[in-house]
C-alpha cells in the first residue's frame, strides 16, 4: 500500500481508504461502481479502457443516454450515468491485446492493492492475464472478479450473457416483485441488482484486502450478480426447504408483516408501517380499533379484510402533509411516497448533504447524488468529475510507475496507449473537495 505522501500518489489523501489503490477494468455498472464507491471514501481508483479510444467506446457507459451537456457536440457528449458513476477516478487508455499493453497492466498491478473486472468468465486467462500470473506479479493483491454467475459452476451458465435485468430474474427476486397471477412480475424500477452487487463487490474487495494485510497473502473473490441477490431475499429459502412453501407475489402488501401498507391519501400515495406489537398499538388507538383479537399478529394478518378498510379511509380523507403529521405527533411510521423532485425541496436531503455540485470535464458543472454514508472523522468525497478516456496516462504512467516521457510517447505512437480528449477547459490538475454535508 502506498504511504500517505509518497511522491507516487496521485489522488489527494481524504477519507477512510486513503493509500489503497484500486485497478478498476470492469465496464457498465456492477463492476465499476464498486470501485466508484471505494473512490468516493479516498482509495486511489485507476479505471482502464481497451480501444477503440473514440465512439464507440470499449466501455458503454460512457454513451448510454441521456447524454450532457445538452444539445451540445454528439462527439464530446457524456453520459448522466458516467458522470454519476465514475467521478474521483483517474482514467488510462490501454490496450491489453498487446503485449506491451499487458507488460504495463502488470506493472500497474504490482502498485495495486486491490484489482476489480467484471468481463466474461475466462476473458483475462485468453489474454495471458490468469489469476496466477496476476499473483505471481503481486502475490498481496486482492482479486474481484464480477460476473452474472460467477466464475465456476455449470458451463452454460457461467458462459451466458448477463446484465441487470437476467440477474433479478435467474436470482428469484424478480418473481416476487409486482401483483399476483396472472400480473406479470414487475422488474425494478432502477439497476437494483447491478448496484447491490457493486456495493458487495466493494465490500469483498475491502474484505480481501484485510485479509492480504494480515497474512501478506492476496486471494481472488468471486462476486455472482444472482448470488448477491439469492442472499438478500430474506427467508425465502428457509421458507421453502423447511415448509414447502413456494412464495408468490403479493403487489404493495407483505406477506408477513401487517400493517406494512402503500395507501391512497386525499393528494397522493403514502406507506404505512406498524409490524411490530408497539407500533401496531398506537396505530390501532389512532385508528380506533378496539377488536382485541387484532392484537394477534396471525389473526390481524389472517384478516386483513377487518383492518384494510379503516385504514383505506382514514388515509383517504387526509393529505399526504397531514398523514405525515399525525405520524409524527402519534410516533407512527407515515411516509408520503416521494419522487425526485419532492426529493430535491427536501431540507432532510439537503441538510445531510446528500446533492453535490462539482466539475465534469466534459458536462462541465453539474448536480448529483452526494455521498453516503458519513463518517464523523474520515468523511468521504468528490475531487473530481469522472474523467475523460485517458485523460490521466501521463500522470498514472508518468509519476506512478515512473515511465519515461519518450516511453509514454512510444507507447502512444503505437497505439497501446490511447485517448480521447475533448476540446473544453478541463478542471486544473489541483484537486478541489466536495465533502459530504458540505
Amino acid at each position: 500500500m502506498p504511504a500517505e505522501g509518497t511522491p507516487d500518489r496521485i489522488v489527494p489523501p481524504f477519507g477512510p481508504l486513503q493509500g489503497i489503490r484500486v485497478l478498476d477494468s470492469a465496464r457498465v455498472v456492477a463492476g465499476p461502481w464498486a470501485s466508484t464507491y471505494l473512490g468516493e471514501f479516498g482509495a486511489e481508483v485507476i479505471h482502464l479502457e481497451g480501444p477503440p479510444f473514440q465512439r464507440p467506446f470499449s466501455d458503454p457507459t460512457r454513451t448510454l443516454p441521456p447524454l450532457l451537456p445538452e444539445g451540445g457536440d454528439p462527439d464530446e457528449a457524456v453520459s448522466e450515468s458516467w458522470v454519476q458513476y465514475s467521478r474521483n477516478k483517474l482514467s488510462v487508455g490501454l490496450d491489453l491485446k498487446r503485449p506491451e499493453g499487458r507488460e504495463v497492466f502488470l506493472d500497474l498491478i504490482r502498485k495495486s492493492d486491490i484489482w476489480i473486472e467484471s468481463s466474461r468468465p475466462g476473458t483475462y486467462d485468453g489474454l495471458g492475464l490468469s489469476d496466477a500470473v496476476v499473483h505471481s506479479a503481486n502475490p498481496r493483491l486482492t482479486v474481484v472478479h464480477v460476473s452474472g454467475f460467477g466464475q465456476t459452476g455449470v458451463a452454460e451458465r457461467v458462459e451466458a450473457p448477463s446484465f441487470d435485468l437476467i440477474a433479478q430474474a435467474y436470482s428469484g427476486f424478480l418473481w416476487l416483485q409486482g401483483n399476483p397471477e396472472p400480473s406479470p412480475p414487475m422488474r425494478s424500477g432502477t439497476a437494483l441488482n447491478d448496484t447491490v452487487t457493486g456495493l458487495a463487490a466493494a465490500t469483498a474487495a475491502l474484505m480481501g484486502y484485510v485479509h492480504a494485510q494480515r497474512t501478506g497473502t492476496g486471494q481472488v473473490v468471486d462476486v455472482a450478480q444472482y448470488e448477491v441477490f439469492f442472499t438478500l431475499l430474506e427467508n425465502l429459502a428457509l421458507d421453502y426447504f423447511m415448509r414447502g412453501v413456494v412464495r408468490g407475489r403479493h403487489g404493495n402488501a407483505h406477506p408477513r408483516l401487517y400493517p406494512y401498507n402503500l395507501v391512497r391519501a386525499a393528494d397522493g400515495w403514502v406507506v404505512l408501517a406498524a409490524p411490530t406489537p408497539a407500533s401496531w398499538s398506537r396505530l390501532r388507538t389512532l385508528l380506533g380499533l378496539t377488536d382485541p383479537r387484532l392484537d394477534d399478529p396471525a389473526f390481524r394478518g389472517a384478516h386483513r379484510d377487518l383492518v384494510d378498510p379503516v385504514i383505506d379511509q382514514f388515509c383517504a380523507a387526509r393529505s399526504v402533509d397531514e398523514l405525515e403529521r399525525i405520524g409524527r405527533e402519534n410516533d407512527t411510521a407515515i411516509s408520503r411516497v416521494y419522487h425526485i423532485d419532492e426529493i430535491a425541496r427536501d431540507r432532510h436531503f439537503q441538510e445531510r448533504g446528500m446533492f453535490l455540485q462539482w466539475e465534469d470535464p466534459v458536462a462541465g458543472p453539474v448536480k448529483g447524488a452526494g455521498v453516503a454514508p458519513k463518517f464523523q472523522t474520515t468523511p468521504g468525497g468528490v475531487w473530481r468529475g469522472a474523467p475523460w478516456l485517458g485523460q490521466d496516462n501521463e500522470a498514472v504512467l508518468g509519476t506512478l510507475l515512473g515511465y519515461s516521457p519518450e516511453r509514454i510517447r512510444a507507447l502512444r505512437s503505437s497505439g497501446v496507449v490511447g485517448e480521447h480528449p475533448v476540446s473544453r477547459a478541463t478542471p486544473p490538475v489541483e484537486p478541489f473537495f466536495i465533502r459530504e454535508g458540505l
